[in-house]
């Protein structure tokens, strides 16, 4: 599976974006999809994954409330929506696959995309 993480960009604080994630292949439905970020200098963190069928959803602490996840497996693309953005949210995000369940340890997951930074300035 390959994924191709979009919709990264600059906003002040209290803006919002939109992440997506294209997968190329009609077996996407079977994938749980995770997203992640890192800030340089500090390790990758867990923020939300959905799963495959898209009926559950968990995410970190410091994003319930702010972050959404949906799916679109009609367009193989999974969609972060990014609400009251916060300075602290400033990382490179990623999204990643993993057959059926999905885990908030990105060990677990088996393919990766490349990355779209967000920055959000106070």
């Amino acid at each position: 599976v390959q994924l191709q993480a979009s919709g990264g960009g600059s906003v002040q604080a209290g803006g919002s974006l939109r992440l997506s994630c294209a997968a190329s292949e009609r077996t996407f439905g079977s994938y749980s999809i995770g997203w992640f970020r890192r800030v340089p200098g500090k390790e990758r963190e867990f923020v939300g994954a959905i799963s495959w069928r898209g009926d559950s959803s968990e995410y970190v602490d410091s994003v319930k409330g702010r972050f959404t996840m949906s799916r679109d497996n009609d367009k193989n693309t999974v969609y972060l929506q990014m609400n009251s953005l916060k300075p602290d949210d400033t990382a490179v995000y990623y999204c990643a696959a993993k057959y059926f369940r999905y885990s908030r340890k990105d060990s677990d997951y088996d393919y990766w995309g490349q990355g779209t930074l967000v920055t959000v300035s106070s």
